[in-house]
């Protein structure tokens, strides 16, 4: 069973990047599809970005891309979110996730097997 930890959060100014890190032990990345969500209190779980298993094709959610980057080092097990202008209405827990979604569930947290505890990110001056 793939065990996925999250790193990277924490408290940064408005304006600022953060780099998250998803980490996978227990198993490997080989031939899954990755993506991260993030939550806040108020909302449902909201679909931030995913990579294929191929890592030739990223998506995004709606207003994040160009901001937001992912990517996957299949050799070191790890994959990545690159987050920079970062807005305080980005502040939320991050969680990666791992599965084999079709094209069309991609955004759907429902379509992944395993997920991390999630890593917080507050952005706030």
């Amino acid at each position: 069973q793939v065990q996925l930890v999250e790193s990277g959060g924490g408290l940064v100014q408005p304006g600022g990047s953060l780099r998250l890190s998803c980490a996978a032990s227990g198993g490997t990345f080989r031939g899954y599809g990755v993506a991260w969500f993030r939550q806040t209190p108020e909302k449902e779980r909201e679909f931030v970005a995913a990579i294929r298993a191929s890592g030739s094709n990223t998506y995004y959610g709606d207003a994040l891309k160009g901001r937001f980057t992912i990517r996957r080092d299949n050799a070191e097990n790890t994959v990545y979110l690159e987050m920079n202008s970062l807005k305080p209405e980005d502040t939320a827990v991050y969680y990666c996730a791992v599965g084999r979604p079709i094209l069309s569930s991609l955004q759907q947290a429902s379509a992944y097997y395993y997920w991390g505890q999630g890593t917080q990110v507050t952005v706030s001056s």
